[in-house]
């Protein structure tokens, strides 16, 4: 590899041209499409947010691009109107617009930037509140507050205690501590005998809607990752014990080797029951939880595992079956799963250049095949040569790509290596240097 500094300069210089393309085509909006020079909202169509802008505050901060970061606060400050008549996802919205105002709140000070965080999440409380079992609706009028379908996955439900204890944190109301925690809870209650939770909840009734655990995949993924840095941010010793039993059930129920790899068969929650064995990009990031949890060596047996996928296809599929190596969904969406792990596992090694090598070999394959003239796009299939492409750069690859990539290279002066915590979207919660 090059020199780390070097790497990092060239990592900030493509995020930077990637942003002035947004700033050129889509400024206000939510996502770029580089190949058309246009754009596309995220959440409702008509109703833009500027999510790029939202989500990407702590990177501008990390990169230290303060022009940008002071030009996205006035946009959200004279621009970002909440009162909107439309149903929002209420997970994405938590991860990534209240989380984004959050961090952005933590990186500069801004008061602005949390009283917008505490009006969102008000306007998001009745999908916690109106639920008669305290399990969220999966969506949420932010005008009305009217909330729809109570099915509603265990990663949607269980992911909202590190934005919404942060918030309450910041204003001293416990009020989003608690529904978050209750949500988390009802979830662990409903474990089947061995531990192991569904995928789907109907949030009326506290059923469930179907019978696999696909392991630290999605819809169920983020649900376990919450679990441990609300333990980490909050010191709750419930979080960490709910994080311990179901961590531990995974790993003797569903932990499975192939040819040497190891991998996460998907199974009956019920009686373990083998369902398939197909395996997702999004679950790289266990990697790095399995770290961060006091785990190494699973953690690297795993990482080594999405090493040979990389090394296969040079990009990451979305999903293939383990048992075969054969793709299910050729596309590559620009995840920033497999560079979160990296960044997790460089920090609690200590430093080992192992993940910056790995990382970097990502990186260099997503400049080779995502590149375009207005900075980066997803490819529809990564079997085909050349790749063929899409037209998105999604607004994570700003706010978490290109921050995993810089962080691991760029000796940060504004991130604290020894003491920090990511949320599942990339943002940071603790380690911000002020």
């Amino acid at each position: 590899m090059p020199d780390p500094d070097q790497i990092a300069a060239d990592m900030r210089a493509e995020f930077l041209r990637a942003w002035e393309s947004y700033r050129r085509f889509a400024w206000g909006h939510d996502e770029l499409k580089p190949l058309s020079g246009t754009y596309q909202e995220f959440f409702a169509p008509g109703h833009p947010v500027g999510l790029t802008i939202v989500e990407s505050l702590d990177t501008l901060y990390l990169m230290a691009l303060d022009d940008e970061l002071a030009s996205s606060v006035r946009w959200i400050e004279t621009s970002l109107d909440l009162d909107i008549d439309a149903r929002f996802q209420v997970f994405e919205t938590v991860i990534r617009l209240l989380g984004g105002l959050l961090a952005g709140h933590l990186a500069s000070g801004d008061a602005m930037l949390l009283a917008k965080a505490k009006e969102l999440a008000d306007r998001l409380l009745p999908a916690f509140t109106r639920s008669p079992t305290g399990m969220p609706y999966r969506f949420v009028n932010l005008h009305s507050g009217a909330v729809d379908t109570p099915a509603n996955y265990v990663a949607e439900i269980g992911t909202n205690l590190v934005e919404l204890g942060t918030l309450s944190r910041l204003t001293g109301d416990d009020r989003y501590l608690k529904v978050a925690k209750r949500a988390a809870q009802t979830v662990y209650e409903r474990r089947s005998a061995l531990d192991l939770v569904g995928t789907t909840l109907d949030v009326e009734t506290g059923g469930w809607l179907d019978a696999v655990s696909p392991g630290p995949q999605p819809p169920v993924d983020s649900y376990y990752e919450s679990l441990l840095d609300g333990h980490r941010l909050f010191g709750d010793a419930d979080l960490l014990a709910w994080f311990q039993t179901l961590s531990s059930a995974l790993q003797r129920r569903q932990w499975d080797v192939v040819d040497g790899r190891a991998w996460y068969r998907r199974v009956q929650f019920q009686t373990g029951t083998l369902v398939d064995n197909h395996e997702s990009e999004l679950a790289a990031f266990w990697a790095g939880s399995l770290a961060e949890a006091g785990m190494p060596t699973d953690a690297r047996r795993f990482l080594d595992s999405y090493q040979s996928v990389l090394d296969r296809f040079v990009l990451f599929p979305e999903e293939w079956d383990y048992e075969d190596m054969s793709v299910l969904d050729p596309s590559y969406q620009l995840r920033p799963e497999y560079a979160d792990s990296c960044l997790a596992m460089f920090i609690t090694s200590g430093g080992s250049e192992e993940y910056r090598r790995r990382a970097y070999q990502l990186y260099q394959a997503m400049k080779a095949h995502c590149r375009v003239a207005n900075g980066y796009t997803i490819v529809t299939d990564v079997t085909r040569r050349p790749m063929s492409l899409g037209d998105l750069t999604p607004a994570y690859w700003f706010s978490e790509n290109m921050k995993y990539f810089y962080l691991l290279f760029a000796h940060a002066p504004r991130f604290d290596y020894k003491s920090n915590c990511l949320s599942t979207e990339g943002k940071v919660f603790l380690g911000l240097r002020r």
